[in-house]
């Protein structure tokens, strides 16, 4: 019997995760590490989580705000001296400020977490995509989330965010298409992470009970998930969202 064809070994790229050292953006820089890229992990606050993840997996960690444009441009200058071109972008930075529209969200609030978890894919992807398209090669995973598809009390801003990346992945997706520069979004569902653990008991407890496999998500499933889309075998998939969320929510 003739053997079956081997699968060809992963071309050593560059790749940056936003958010890249706690929770889902941990999960995914460890995997593309574990793939055999380079891999950068971009933070804003935790200095401990990241000391603890360049020690333990010798990912190299940035520190900038990636709601800052001119932030995002130095830093991705020092990341692609250091590394090299930025061929993988994962785009996974994002912070709530919950409260409800009516009387409680300030002004304070929209604009963070619009200009953190929106703002920021222009921040990175205009910074990394000229480049991109010069090599002919670029893959862009943007993570959106289920509450961007589907909404959710109290997140008016959050979800606003996340429902907008879903819209600019889309739009960038046809302008790179033809250099084979992909841009596909995830939208994740409640997973286990630190963000998660600190919901209300009862909040939580309601979480698992609509979720149909009746667990929350591992965040190997969404890293699982951004390593295909960043791989030479996606090259076919662009202006896609994958909805990996246990079957909570099915557009």
């Amino acid at each position: 019997m003739a053997d079956l064809p081997q699968a060809r070994p992963a071309a050593a790229r560059t790749a940056l995760v936003t958010g890249g050292t706690r929770g889902l953006g941990r999960a995914i820089a460890l995997a593309l590490k574990e793939r055999g890229h380079r891999v950068a992990a971009v933070y804003h606050g935790n200095e401990k989580a990241a000391r603890e993840l360049a020690a333990a997996a010798s990912i190299a960690v940035y520190r900038w705000d990636v709601a800052d444009f001119d932030a995002c441009r130095a830093g991705i200058q020092r990341v692609e001296a250091d590394l090299g071109p930025v061929e993988i972008l994962v785009n996974n930075a994002g912070i709530t400020r919950d409260a409800t529209l009516h009387h409680h969200m300030s002004l304070e609030q929209w604009r963070a977490v619009i200009d953190t978890n929106l703002g920021s894919m222009f921040n990175m992807c205009r910074n990394v995509i000229e480049g991109m398209r010069a090599r002919r090669f670029g893959r862009i995973v943007n993570l959106s989330s289920v509450n961007g598809q589907k909404g959710q009390f109290g997140q008016a801003n959050y979800a606003a965010a996340k429902a907008g990346i879903l819209g600019f992945t889309k739009a960038l997706a046809l302008e790179g298409a033809r250099l084979n520069v992909t841009a596909n979004a995830i939208a994740p569902g409640y997973c286990d992470t630190d963000m998660v653990a600190a919901m209300q008991p009862e909040a939580l407890k309601a979480v698992l009970a609509s979720i149909p496999v009746g667990r929350l998500g591992d965040p190997q499933d969404i890293a699982r998930t951004a390593v295909f889309l960043a791989s030479d075998e996606a090259g076919f998939i662009t202006g896609a969202t994958f909805a990996v969320n246990g079957g909570q929510y099915m557009a």
